[in-house]
């Protein structure tokens, strides 16, 4: 599972003292540990999808933090943050490109937005951007 690489880095970046990846490796274990429980309650089991989203998720706050520190010239804190976001985004699946992402629509035999966007969540969640989904759909 992705989890347990997650947590391989961690205590290799531990023993390097590598500060910058400990602390987002840490915010990403904590997030998912608390979706587990989440999940646990309604009785379902935590999969690599979940973590998929949880990391997707992670690098879209780190993003919008980076351009903050941007804003306010913190040059220094927006590498850290394009570093962690490098980190993580090794996790996360090769994303479909567009021109996967038209061929697979060409291939549903109803091309109704509402239809191509529940295709591509249950088949390719975590494996496509869905706003780009969206976009080609309606273009």
């Amino acid at each position: 599972m992705i989890i347990d690489e997650i947590k391989k880095d961690n205590v290799r970046a531990m023993k390097e003292h590598d500060a910058t990846a400990r602390a987002i490796y840490g915010v990403v274990m904590n997030k998912v540990l608390l979706n587990s429980i989440e999940l646990k309650k309604d009785g379902k089991e935590q999969t690599d999808n979940d973590v998929i989203q949880i990391l997707q998720k992670t690098i879209k706050e780190l993003t919008e933090e980076r351009e903050n520190y941007i804003k306010v010239k913190n040059l220094t804190e927006a590498e850290n943050i394009e570093k962690q976001k490098e980190l993580i985004a090794r996790f996360l699946p090769k994303m479909l490109s567009e021109a996967e992402i038209r061929a697979i629509i060409d291939t549903l035999p109803d091309k109704t937005i509402p239809t191509i966007m529940k295709h591509f969540k249950e088949h390719y969640a975590g494996k496509v951007d869905m706003g780009m989904v969206n976009k080609i759909a309606r273009g």
